[in-house]
């Protein structure tokens, strides 16, 4: 290509972008796991499904324009609280944006992130959520570069605000890579054969969930971290890529009255304190099991 193109992965809702020698034009993610309370006395079948997709269209030798879309389905059981059952949390968002080349050392990537997050039951506008990402990247040798950013979001729970560090490195032999921007997400791969590697990677995410049909008007705020290891066979010339994860589900799905926020959220830290009143019991951790399947172009 005439252009080189990164990455972008957008995750915490929560994506990102990075920069890497290869471009993923789709991606899907399935993961499912079986999560207790931290009472042990309630289990949830968990399913989460994830798909992207990235199309980017050069506009000068400077500009690329990237337009592309999110969907995320998440089901799972809440046992009754706030009189919730079985429940799909459903969030699809646009990522509209511009890859700029500032000089030869410097290139930044700016995308607006509106989006719906709901059960899709009654939607209104409290359903509909805005974030933004910047994120500037620094070369320092073709196989080395780093990565300074930020993402924020409105949610329901109040406004999250991410710093983004990351790296990334290709050994010269091509056989390892690490693609990184901590502390949303991260890959780490290594190539047993030509088309045989195997990995790890860690996925990120805060965002809400407006939630209509209960006892009252409710959201869900999704924290979630998961690390998987995974084994991963290529085909079509490396361009179609499938892959077998199985690692540790943190995520946690904590369900509020509408209204009582915590103003601004760093990270997972709420500045002005957290004095919310849940309405269901805390997740503990899980193991899950997986798969991906990426078409990717190298560039």
């Amino acid at each position: 290509m005439k252009y080189k193109i990164s990455l972008l992965l957008l995750l915490l809702g929560s994506t990102l972008a990075s920069a890497q020698n290869y471009l993923d034009i789709a991606r899907l993610n399935f993961g499912n796991t079986a999560m207790e309370d931290v009472d042990g006395n309630q289990e949830t079948d968990i399913t989460n499904v994830n798909l992207e997709f990235l199309y980017p269209t050069p506009i000068n030798d400077k500009t690329i324009l990237i337009t592309g879309f999110t969907a995320e389905n998440t089901s799972l059981d809440f046992n009754g609280a706030a009189g919730f059952t079985s429940e799909g949390l459903t969030m699809t968002r646009l990522n509209l944006g511009a890859k700029i080349y500032h000089s030869s050392k410097w290139t930044g990537t700016y995308l607006l992130l509106p989006k719906l997050a709901s059960n899709f039951n009654n939607i209104g506008g409290a359903d509909f959520q805005f974030g933004a990402i910047a994120l500037l990247e620094y070369r320092h040798k073709n196989r080395f570069r780093t990565k300074y950013g930020l993402y924020s979001s409105s949610e329901e729970f109040g406004a999250i605000i991410t710093p983004l560090l990351g790296v990334y490195y290709r050994t010269p032999n091509n056989k390892f890579y690490i693609d990184a921007a901590f502390p949303i997400r991260m890959e780490a791969n290594y190539g047993i054969s030509k088309q045989f590697s195997l990995g790890a990677d860690l996925r990120t995410s805060i965002k809400s969930y407006n939630m209509g049909g209960g006892i009252v008007d409710t959201y869900v705020q999704e924290e979630s971290i998961r690390f998987a290891l995974y084994a991963g066979y290529s085909f079509m010339k490396d361009q179609l890529i499938v892959r077998a994860k199985a690692g540790l589900d943190t995520t946690d799905y904590g369900l509020y009255q509408s209204g009582d926020t915590v103003g601004a959220q760093l990270l997972t830290v709420a500045l002005g304190g957290d004095d919310r009143t849940r309405l269901n019991n805390e997740f503990v951790s899980s193991l899950f099991v997986g798969f991906d399947v990426i078409y990717r172009l190298d560039l």
